[in-house]
């Protein structure tokens, strides 16, 4: 600015700004000004996600009805495509390769259909979780939400699923004598500690997946890898008798293995407690708290990535 005298005009200087010595951050703080899409705390970020439940309810049940609806015969899917599964394998692994020697037709045919239903359960978890954020950038670039609601819809998707299919799964049991009683109230705290599970293990897939596309190619060798490897179509103690103890203790301690055998526990009069490994339940609990904890502090670490780049 200037001021003019009878001597000619003088300049002024303006009036130096109070903000001219202060830092970015220290403006920021000055003003309330915060990072856009900066990374909450993991406290702030746990209130965030349960704000967004009933978002995670909702998107979960359209993405399974959306699932099918191009298929004439629409949700049925749902319950048709393990139950063939467990058709296939029966014929190759029942039949052909005697796979359910040391127990009688009445308990290995219920025996294979849990193991095929719950551990699809965990495998679509597994594939949906790696999609879960590189299959829907459009929604994640859009929109401001906890990035965590998607892999967690996604899991919580699966298990409703399973829901349909574990009516089949009753008429199965029923039909070759394992009658509904108080083992089967076993059922509900299993189903909760495999959801637990898997969506720990989609929220870390979907951390990988976010980056590394084409995972998504790789992991189907993977979970084929896995189910066999867990004994979804044999017991394992008993096809692996003849072989060093420590191997069938790796194959039964792994989690698919765990709540694959306790689902079985309940629902199959003829598979008693032991079937099962020591401590089963301390196991069990121990993978789901594992797994969801170490998953989700592992998802919320990039936080502020996904969607970039």
């Amino acid at each position: 600015m200037s001021e003019t005298t009878h001597d000619g005009p003088v300049a002024v200087s303006a009036p130096a700004s109070p903000d001219e010595d202060l830092t970015a951050a220290q403006l920021a703080a000055k003003y309330g000004l915060s990072v856009s899409g900066a990374r909450p705390s993991l406290t702030q970020y746990v209130r965030q996600l349960w704000g967004r439940r009933h978002f995670i309810l909702a998107f979960s049940q359209a993405k399974l009805t959306a699932q099918y609806s191009q298929a004439k015969l629409g949700q049925l899917w749902q319950v048709a495509t393990p139950l063939l599964n467990a058709l296939v394998y029966y014929l190759i692994f029942g039949l052909i390769l005697d796979a359910g020697r040391g127990m009688p037709k009445d308990v290995y045919i219920p025996f294979l259909v849990t193991g095929v239903f719950v551990f699809t359960f965990t495998q679509s978890s597994v594939m949906a979780g790696v999609r879960s954020i590189s299959g829907n950038l459009g929604l994640v670039r859009a929109l401001h939400f906890p990035r965590a609601s998607l892999p967690v819809s996604f899991a919580l998707q699966q298990l409703q699923q399973l829901m349909f299919s574990m009516i089949v799964l009753f008429v199965v049991a029923v039909a070759f004598g394992s009658y509904p009683g108080p083992s089967w109230l076993l059922i509900v705290p299993v189903l909760v500690l495999q959801f637990l599970f898997n969506t720990g293990l989609a929220l870390i897939m979907a951390r990988l997946g976010s980056k590394t596309p084409d995972l998504a190619q790789l992991m189907p060798f993977v979970t084929r890898t896995w189910m066999y490897a867990s004994g979804v179509m044999f017991s394992i103690p008993v096809m692996l008798a003849d072989h060093p103890g420590w191997i069938a203790d790796v194959l039964q301690w792994n989690p698919a293995a765990i709540y694959m055998d306790l689902m079985r526990f309940a629902l199959i009069d003829g598979y008693g407690s032991e079937n099962l490994p020591p401590h089963v339940w301390a196991v069990a609990g121990g993978w789901a708290a594992l797994v969801m904890i170490g998953g989700f502090v592992y998802f919320w670490k990039a936080e502020e990535r996904y969607g970039r780049g």
